[in-house]
Formats: structure tokens, sequence, C-alpha cells
């Protein structure tokens, strides 16, 4: 607790918090609403978008429900306030998590008063996970995943602590069988395999115009779009385009890194090759040949640049060991997706694409030139992988109401409600 001050200052310095909001980290803020409060939980981007669809599901089935939704980054919470349609907004409250000090938990706990409370993934605090069951207040995990690493490591240190954590939650939904065998192993007699909430989101959004003034720059120029890439991945992607580029006039390779502050180290990268930043007004206009996207929640804009037919995309923190991001995003919007090692993150979505040819592996410069080629000099080709995609991205669809309806029957009045009730 007494060193946590001075760091929230030094995150705030640093951009990663709003100080006019710091007091939300220690439990202040509090307005709670009149009638039913569920108090849902994520930590940062990809969980809290996940979360759209579910509120969505919850809005509709109980339509007097208020949604407290904490967030740990400052990203995920600029993001979701651009993502949540207009009437479910009307009923979400924002606030940033408290940390998981006893005093800060018991005072966020005694002003909002959540009559239950759904937490996304992995999060699990031993105060808060104590202050809640102590207060008698039903609590899931949602979307639940544990690597196989973080799963060994508390049977190995803590495993008695592991049971009792989890021995506390009503509801401990998760992602795949994996985690749930994992899971249960550790303590969580009741964890079943739900599905894998972001496979269920919608398709994301753009701006039309700026759609259509992008694709006029463009034409009909082929595209490589590398998404959300970490460090050490934005190397072997310029390698490959320089690769590519003497068999593929007019290639265009987009760099969209997972932290945007990371443009100019990408463009330097880049040298000599033309390379134009999103974030200073540049444009992928003829000549330019690494277009680095280092702006935030623009994804949707360019997966739809790199249609089949027109580009391929390849998804980010999977060349390097950080699991990979969601491949079903540019399955919804009709992009072919290549995966690189390490999908442990999405690995039965991956999986499943890769067996339906939605899908292509590649390891590192060498083969992702390969396939990328082969992709974007191939439309029949693409498209096929496109179509594949799209069918298993529309598997999930029913998810959001499922949970909505589990999360549902742990208010006080019962099981969850019809629409309109």
């Amino acid at each position: 607790g007494p060193v946590l001050p001075p760091l929230l200052r030094r995150r705030a310095a640093q951009g990663k918090e709003l100080a006019p909001r710091l007091r939300e980290r220690k439990g202040f803020g509090a307005a709670r609403p009149q009638g039913p409060l569920i108090w849902l939980h994520a930590a940062s981007v990809g969980e809290s978008l996940s979360l759209v669809p579910l509120m969505q599901a919850l809005v509709a089935r109980h339509p007097a429900l208020h949604l407290l939704v904490t967030t740990g980054t400052v990203t995920a919470a600029a993001l979701l306030k651009r993502r949540l349609p207009g009437p479910v907004a009307a009923r979400v409250i924002h606030r940033f998590a408290p940390l998981d000090v006893p005093r800060w938990i018991d005072r966020f706990l005694d002003g909002w008063r959540p009559d239950a409370v759904a937490i996304v993934e992995s999060e699990i605090w031993p105060n808060r996970t104590y202050a809640l069951a102590a207060r008698g207040i039903p609590t899931a995990m949602v979307n639940a995943r544990i690597s196989p690493r973080s799963a060994a490591a508390w049977g190995r240190w803590a495993p008695g602590l592991a049971r009792d954590l989890l021995g506390h939650f009503a509801l401990v939904m998760a992602q795949s069988e994996d985690d749930a065998a994992r899971l249960r192993a550790l303590g969580a007699a009741g964890a079943t395999c739900r599905g894998n909430l972001k496979a269920a989101a919608a398709p994301l959004p753009v701006e039309v115009a700026e759609l259509a003034r992008m694709r006029a720059i463009l034409g009909r120029r082929p595209v490589l779009l590398a998404a959300s890439t970490h460090p050490g991945e934005d190397a072997v992607v310029i390698a490959a385009h320089r690769a590519m580029a003497p068999r593929l006039p007019g290639l265009l390779t987009v760099i969209a890194p997972r932290h945007p502050q990371r443009g100019p180290e990408i463009a330097a990268l880049a040298a000599p090759l033309p390379t134009a930043l999103r974030s200073e007004g540049g444009l992928p206009e003829a000549g330019v040949e690494i277009y680095v996207a280092d702006t935030l929640g623009e994804m949707g804009l360019f997966f739809r640049l790199a249609q089949a037919g027109l580009g391929v995309s390849l998804i980010g923190g999977s060349l390097v060991p950080k699991g990979g991001h969601n491949p079903l995003e540019p399955a919804r919007l009709g992009s072919p997706v290549l995966l690189g090692p390490d999908t442990s993150h999405f690995r039965e979505v991956a999986d499943d694409l890769l067996a339906a040819g939605g899908a292509l592996r590649v390891g590192d410069a060498v083969t992702l030139a390969e396939t990328a080629m082969d992709v974007l000099t191939n439309p029949e080709r693409a498209s096929e992988m496109a179509r594949a995609a799209a069918e298993i991205a529309d598997n999930a669809a029913h998810l959001p109401d499922e949970l909505a309806e589990a999360i549902l029957g742990l208010l006080p009045s019962g099981p969850g409600l019809a629409p309109g009730a």
C-alpha cells in the first residue's frame, strides 16, 4: 500500500494513468445507481473489448441492469468508450480498477455494493477475492484461461492458495478445454469450457469515409498487413517485404505495432525503404513501401484494406513467444490469415482455422515471404481462405447469450431474465 501512490503518480507522468482519476485506484469515486448492478472487470484492451457482446447480451436480457466496468489501462478505457453501442453505454459506468490493497478494495465495495461480479480471463487477486467472499457477493470467472507455465507455478509454489482462491468462484467458465482442465486441477472443481468470448466479438468498426479515401489511394496495390506486432517481429516483416518487392510490383507492407509509440523505431528499422508514419499524417501514396500504422483503434480499417484479392494479414505476437493475438478479427473482415509459430493464447481457434484452410502457418522471413506471395498472387486461393475463416468466426455467435444467462443467474433475483423481462 504505502509504495503504490508514488508508483501511480509516476505512471500518470508516463501517460499510463489519468492523473485526475488516480483516486479511483484507491477505491474512491463510487456513484452507485439504483437497481441491480453487476461489476465486470477486464485488465487490458483485448479483455475489455471481448466484454462488448457480453454487455449487449446482459442489457438485452435485463433492461433494468446497470454495469460497472473496471479496466486496468487507459487504452482499454478509451477503446471501450468508442466501441460501446449507445443503448449499452447508457447502462455502463466505467472506473479504473482498485488495486489489491485491502482497505482500497473495501472502500470500493462499500461504495458500489455490486450484486454479482464477473472477472475476465485470469485476474485472480487474493484481497479482492476474499473481500467479495466475505460479503457473500457471487463471483464468476469468464473466458478464464491459465497457461501451462502459470498453472505449473501455482501448483508448485502455492497449491493451497490456488485451491482456496478458486474455490471462492461460483462459476468458472473457461475459453478452452485445456484451460478448464488446468483450472480444475488447481481447485476450480466446476470449471467448464464455454468457448472463447473473443471469438464472438462483432466485426471491428471503421470510418466509412476514411476507408473509401484509403482504398482510392491504394487502388489495386497488393497489401501485406502485419497486425499488432511486437519487438522482434517488425524486422522479420521488413525482411519479407524486401524479398517480395522485386517480384511483386507495387507491394505495400503495413506494420501496425501493438504499442503505437514504437512507430519511429519501426521506421528506423525500415530505412532506407520509403516509409510513412500514420501518426505524422503520412499516407500510403505511390512510392511508399512501408506504411507504419502507429495509431489506436484502426485495425478495422487495415483489415478491410487487406481483404482477399488485395491483401493478407499476419497476426502479430505469433512470430515471437507472446501467444499471438485474435486471428478472428481479420477473418470476420474477409482477410486471409497468416499465423506464426506461437498461437498459444488462441490455440483452439488457430487449430480450427488451420484445419479448415482458413489460415496458414509461417515461421520466419523466408516462409512469410513465400506464403504471402502465394496468397497475394492467387486470388482464388485467398478467397477460399477468407470463406473458410469466416465460417470459423461464426461458430461462437451464441456464446454471449449463454454467458449472460449464467451470470444473471448469480443475481439475488434468481435465473437470467428473458428479453424484455
